[in-house]
């Protein structure tokens, strides 16, 4: 059994991911779109999260000539600040843009220019690399590589759709039944992703993150209800469970996404690329988990069975809290 080495190995690993997720806090991009509106008149709107009650400092810089054409007017809704003003750019091409500030945080910044003959250009801009330079044109190779890496970023961020999924490994357990439940997961929130993004389908954000951390409360109770002898739905069938929350954890990927928008003019590979990303992120975490596991049961001393139940209680727990915390948000 694929899974065998996770009998001993896997607790270690389960519990060091439920601390990290007990004090983790995401922080979604900020996101700058620059539209040209008449000739060398441009709306902008800049997106920064908030950190409790305070916005990221942070700020975008042009390095040509740029005027401000009209006051800033702010709004706050739910976890972000959001700017509007206008600008005087007849030369925009060609210059850098620059997050001032972004090189003291941990978030990224997407970057997106419209202009009035219909070209556009997308750019990630990181801690690392702060600055990019707006080109004449852009290509589609570079709205791909963009949206892949937006997609593996969110998924090994996203503390509780990773929980989900750990949950799903330590049910699941055989090859053949750890294949079909992934294929299931992925198949579900695929589905809803593209749904929910092209907005065919709309469903209020905050209840979805509830009922996603209530899903990941629901598997835990299984998974120690397995322990103790009623099999229950999800272990004996664990891929309808996966494909049943799955379709939840889509909304919550269309969510993200819905943060940072995506390209008028490539929208179908922007969305196809954000989800292969998504499945890459989580095929890279399903890979270090079944890895770690099997190297912590080589050096791990032996655990008395009831050691087996510390991992499901302990995702179980953080995932309840989470429900409370974002039932309390509504």
């Amino acid at each position: 059994m694929i899974l065998s080495a996770l009998r001993g190995g896997w607790m270690a690993f389960a519990l060091a991911l439920v601390m990290s997720a007990a004090a983790a806090h995401e922080v979604r991009p900020a996101y700058l779109e620059v539209r040209e509106e008449a000739a060398g008149i441009f709306d902008v709107l800049w997106k920064t999260p908030m950190l409790g009650a305070a916005r990221l400092a942070l700020e975008p810089e042009f390095s040509g000539e740029v005027t401000r054409t009209s006051p800033v007017i702010t709004r706050r809704p739910p976890g972000a600040a959001v700017q509007t003003w206008t600008i005087r750019a007849p030369h925009l091409r060609g210059q850098t843009v620059t997050i001032a500030g972004l090189e003291d945080t941990m978030t990224d910044a997407l970057v997106r220019i419209e202009f009035a003959d219909g070209s556009a250009w997308t750019q990630r801009l990181t801690p690392d690399r702060p600055t990019a330079t707006i080109p004449a044109r852009e290509s589609a190779f570079t709205v791909a590589g963009v949206y892949l890496t937006l997609g593996v970023e969110h998924i090994l961020t996203g503390v509780d759709h990773l929980l989900f999924v750990l949950a799903l490994l330590i049910i699941a357990r055989e090859r053949w039944r750890l294949l079909k439940t992934v294929t299931a997961f992925t198949v579900a929130h695929s589905i809803t992703l593209a749904l929910a993004t092209l907005g065919f389908v709309h469903v209020p954000q905050r209840p979805v993150e509830a009922v996603i951390a209530l899903s990941i409360a629901f598997v835990a109770v299984e998974i120690v209800r397995g322990r103790y002898g009623y099999a229950g739905v999800t272990a004996r069938a664990p891929w309808i469970i996966a494909f049943a929350f799955g379709l939840l954890h889509g909304f919550g990927f269309a969510g993200a996404l819905s943060e940072v928008g995506l390209p008028e003019g490539h929208i179908p590979l922007a969305l196809l690329f954000f989800n292969v990303g998504v499945e890459l992120g989580q095929l890279v975490f399903i890979a270090a988990v079944l890895g770690s596991a099997w190297l912590i049961r080589r050096v791990a001393v032996r655990l008395p069975r009831w050691a087996e139940l510390a991992p499901p209680y302990a995702v179980g727990s953080v995932a309840m809290l989470w429900v409370f915390q974002r039932v309390a948000a509504f």
